[in-house]
């Protein structure tokens, strides 16, 4: 059965205004090495009728140079571009693959298993909606499936598919399928994973992935891709509280100066009061300006240009939000961090700190804990932090930002280390809330100096008064 309209045969102009308007999942395939996540890719592209008629030669030409399958052709050479993968047959990269259905289109990230790939994982999950989480139905739960979990777990992944490959070498055993569902139920529960599913699959054979196998007439459940066209995730998105990070500002002639950037959340609409962050300047919203022309309306993820009735001064870095749906602010922030930098994270360094469109600098001033991403052992001595290692930790910043917590807002709880010599990225972060200490700080303002602040920052923007909560 294909997934693939026919429309792109018939009348390309048509399926492309179609196209543009379909909901976007992007999701990541992960597990332990061999568990055939790149074949898995590859069965999807094939079955989805996504392989144009070269690229399929140039694969069975390269399935009997490197010669890592018995069948006709390796479908996991679709995916694993880097010449060292194919010589190892291992995945190193974050390879990204898009294709498109009739209801949906997808963009995959196929992420590494080996644990000193764990920063190239966690690259590829931090902007997934879902994971596929890949598990050899021979072996059942491993370490590396474990780790795979606690990363997508970290990383706010909200959809969870656990696709236990390789049926066929187990005669599609239901008890050797709910014997693996049992178990990592079990372990999901642990680390507070939900919204799990899993589906029995032969990723080799095509069983249950693209078309429904014959061979598992006990599963009554969808497909893989039935399960990917059809998971709501329209609901996962913040729509009620409006930031956008302006990324530069737009003056082409003297009449006009707006306000560029992409919205991490919420919905704005033209008149509604905004106020701009760190300032604490408000305005109203004159104009929503697109390449298409303006709109009324707005909402997360649109590129959009505001124009405001008042000139005020913005800058790169700012963050508009609307007056009645403040963030919170924090210059020391509990955080968890991924290191990606083979120069170890040590207490005290000063880094630059980039959050969407704001720089700073900051350091680490306390370590928490570091989290073994085998184990999932919490290390409450360690004071620095290596290659692919996991903490929790308390980050001071040079300066106080606007910040959401990242389970509910990723653009505006996540940012990245960088080195201030070298300029390298060297480690993510989520940010979880503010520091205990900054908590305490803040507690001790009354409602009466809360209010006051803001009446002076909105009469009396020249004072440049800091917000305070």
């Amino acid at each position: 059965m294909s997934h693939q309209s026919n429309l792109i045969e018939s009348n390309i102009e048509q399926y492309l205004k179609e196209h543009e308007n379909k909901e976007l999942l992007k999701f990541i395939t992960c597990g332990s090495v061999d568990d055939g996540k790149s074949t898995l890719i590859g069965r999807l592209l094939h079955d989805s009728k996504m392989i144009f008629e070269d690229q399929l030669a140039a694969i069975k030409k390269d399935s009997k140079k490197t010669n890592t399958t018995d069948k006709e052709f390796d479908l996991a050479l679709l995916v694993d571009g880097l010449q060292s993968e194919r010589e190892q047959g291992i995945t190193i990269d974050v390879a990204y693959r898009y294709f498109s259905t009739d209801k949906r289109k997808f963009i995959i990230a196929d992420t590494p298993g080996h644990e000193q790939y764990t920063r190239n994982m966690a690259t590829g999950a931090s902007t997934a909606d879902l994971a596929i989480i890949l598990i050899d139905a021979r072996y059942g739960v491993q370490t590396q499936t474990r780790r795979h979990s606690f990363i997508t777990k970290l990383l706010g992944i909200k959809h969870i598919v656990v696709a236990v490959n390789k049926m066929d070498l187990v005669d599609f055993s239901e008890d050797r399928f709910n014997e693996i569902k049992k178990d990592y139920v079990e372990f999901a529960k642990e680390i507070g994973l939900e919204n799990i599913i899993l589906v029995p699959i032969s990723a080799l054979n095509g069983d249950n992935v693209v078309n429904k196998s014959k061979l598992s007439p006990w599963y009554q459940g969808d497909t893989l891709m039935n399960t990917l066209e059809n998971i709501e995730i329209s609901k996962d998105r913040d729509l009620s509280h409006f930031r956008m990070p302006v990324q530069y500002v737009n003056r082409p002639n003297l009449d006009f100066r707006g306000f560029c950037g992409t919205i991490a959340s919420g919905v704005i609409k033209v008149g509604d009061e905004i106020t701009v962050l760190p300032s604490g300047k408000t305005s109203k919203v004159k104009e929503i300006v697109t390449y298409e022309g303006n709109l009324e309306y707005a909402y997360i993820e649109q590129a959009i240009t505001l124009t405001l009735e008042d000139e005020i001064d913005i800058s790169r870095g700012d963050i508009i939000v609307k007056s009645d749906e403040q963030p919170n602010h924090a210059s020391s922030l509990d955080v968890d961090i991924v290191w990606m930098s083979e120069e170890p994270l040590t207490k005290g360094k000063s880094y630059y700190i980039k959050r969407a469109t704001t720089f700073t600098s900051g350091n680490i001033e306390q370590f928490y804990y570091k989290t073994d991403v085998n184990t999932l052992q919490k290390d409450e001595t360690a004071n620095v932090l290596n290659l692919n290692e996991i903490a929790s930790v308390k980050l001071t910043l040079e300066q106080e930002i606007a910040f959401d917590s990242y389970e509910k807002n990723k653009a505006m709880g996540s940012f990245i280390i960088v080195d201030r010599i070298t300029n390298n990225t060297v480690g993510a972060g989520m940010i979880r809330n503010k520091s205990k200490e900054q908590s305490k700080i803040d507690s001790n303002y009354s409602d009466f100096e809360i209010e006051l602040n803001a009446l002076v920052r909105k009469h009396f923007p020249h004072w440049d008064a800091k917000v305070i909560k």
